[in-house]
């Protein structure tokens, strides 16, 4: 294979954007073509078929998977599709490349993960592009290296997606449990849950409050969860879409420092030791460890921009490059998708019950529960 052959499932909004960047990547990304793409929708269809030069326009994905038009396939359509089209390209023969979230519910994305582990010689990969961002980039690799000891907490606040009533007046789809299956956790926060447990590892249990607050939609958009982790360290994640201005902050604290990401810059504040030998032998009433700072600023500040794209022309550089064998390191494998909806799931569970939940979630119970709001909704559209 000397070049990989793009094909999109559903050409919406995010799809869109897609082929518009498929138009930008010939100076960054060296063989990668699209050639093709479906939607169910007549006027996506012209649109493709008007803007698209040289690429065949599918109305069913069947289709367009049975052509011999295309290698991989990238998945841009409601939430709930995702794991359905991904299973049905493995089986016939296509690397699948899919947008976040990996689906709605665990159940639906271990099936998705267990057909990948049938097809080996396919590459599985998630849309996770915020695992290009040099600064979530450098705070794993201090992580890795030990430099922060023991991880102790960590806080991110992420209250900058904010949404306004237009947003949600674009598609009957969005903000409704039939159709997108939850909001602000299942729409806008699939990159950060997925850094959160990326960074920390998956939590053994969560509370949580999940609400609705100024829109007349049925999900969630405003988020408060606490959890615990098996090393007995904590966390905190609170999102939201309606705050405005809104914060963007990470917080990661162990018994070596702190790590902070904010408005573009990561500041590693590192303890001379860590704090329980400091602690031990220190006499000092109200004394301190003595620290240095390290500072890392910018999205790209010590990247080449053209080896190291950044957000999703990046990711979809890495694809390219694994699939043509132009590189070992794989940033975001498809079987990692579970994780981070795991923990997405396990907020939306103690948030509907009022409960700590402990992680592996009941997913029956999950299930019978998003069922129930589903059904909620669907009786109060009939009124």
């Amino acid at each position: 294979m000397n070049k990989v052959r793009y094909g999109i499932v559903g050409v919406g909004k995010q799809g869109t954007f897609y082929t518009k960047i498929f138009t930008k990547l010939k100076g960054l990304v060296k063989g990668a073509e699209l050639t093709a793409v479906c939607d169910i929708a007549e006027d996506r269809r012209k649109y493709a078929e008007q803007n698209l030069k040289g690429v065949k326009v599918f109305e069913d994905y069947h289709e367009m998977f049975k052509s011999g038009l295309i290698d991989a396939v990238m998945i841009e359509t409601p939430h709930y599709f995702h794991p359905e089209i991904a299973i049905e390209a493995m089986r016939c023969g296509l690397n699948v490349l899919c947008d976040k979230p990996a689906g709605v519910y665990t159940a639906q994305v271990r099936e998705m993960n267990e057909e990948a582990k049938k097809h080996p010689d396919l590459l599985f990969g998630m849309m996770f592009n915020q695992r290009t961002n040099p600064l979530y980039i450098r705070a794993k690799k201090i992580i890795e290296s030990g430099e922060l000891g023991k991880l102790t907490r960590i806080v991110w606040i992420i209250t900058n997606w904010y949404r306004p009533k237009a947003y949600y007046a674009q598609g009957g789809w969005r903000g409704t449990w039939w159709g997108e299956g939850g909001g602000v956790l299942l729409n806008q926060c699939p990159h950060q849950l997925d850094l959160f447990t990326w960074l920390a590892g998956l939590p053994v249990s969560v509370t949580a409050t999940t609400s609705t607050v100024g829109r007349a939609i049925n999900v969630e958009n405003d988020v408060t969860a606490y959890c615990k982790f098996e090393n007995g360290a904590t966390g905190v994640f609170i999102t939201s879409t309606h705050d405005a201005p809104g914060t963007n902050r990470l917080e990661i604290t162990g018994e070596g420092g702190k790590i902070v990401i904010e408005k573009g810059k990561l500041t590693f504040t590192k303890n001379a030791e860590l704090e329980p030998v400091f602690s031990e032998h220190n006499t000092v009433f109200m004394g301190k460890p003595k620290t240095k700072k390290k500072t890392y600023r910018g999205i790209c500040h010590y990247l080449n921009i053209k080896k190291y794209p950044p957000q999703h022309i990046g990711i979809i550089k890495n694809y390219t490059d694994y699939l043509l064998k132009k590189t070992d390191k794989f940033i975001a494998p498809g079987e990692e998708g579970i994780r981070g909806l795991t923990f997405s799931n396990a907020i939306h569970l103690a948030g509907w019950t009022h409960k700590e939940v402990s992680i592996p979630i009941d997913e029956e119970r999950y299930i019978c529960e998003l069922e129930k709001r589903k059904q909620e909704e669907k009786a109060s559209s009939l009124k």
